[in-house]
């Protein structure tokens, strides 16, 4: 079992201030076999960019701030205490567009995070 703490993320530190920041969170470090995690920090005019995962679905927890999440095109604000899920091959990026951090949890199928990330140009 893990427990992840909500405030402890909220509170940390980004150890790259004004930059992009992730920490796995969920590995096979804690025995998780079909499930990822991960804490990500999202600075002001940071994105992420146009992607899909092949199999991998995500669900994106909304931390502290505000970011704008495409998906397949269309714009979703999303905020502190939102949950977003992202279904296998669904095209999106995440964007700050606020002058303060998103901060957020994210957790999926089929791990490593990476693992069949497509790019969309």
């Amino acid at each position: 079992m893990e427990i992840f703490k909500y405030k402890e993320f909220s509170e940390m530190e980004n150890p790259n201030p004004g930059t992009r920041y992730r920490q796995d969170i969920l590995t096979n470090k804690q025995k998780a076999e079909n499930l990822g995690g991960m804490f990500g920090v999202l600075p002001p005019g940071g994105q992420v960019s146009y992607h899909f995962h092949n199999r991998r679905e995500s669900i994106i927890i909304a931390i502290s701030g505000e970011a704008t999440e495409i998906v397949e095109g269309k714009e979703i604000p999303i905020k502190a205490k939102d949950v977003l899920y992202i279904r296998a091959r669904e095209k999106h990026m995440t964007m700050n567009k606020t002058s303060n951090e998103f901060r957020y949890l994210e957790f999926f199928t089929y791990p490593p995070a990476e693992a069949d990330r497509v790019e969309v140009k």
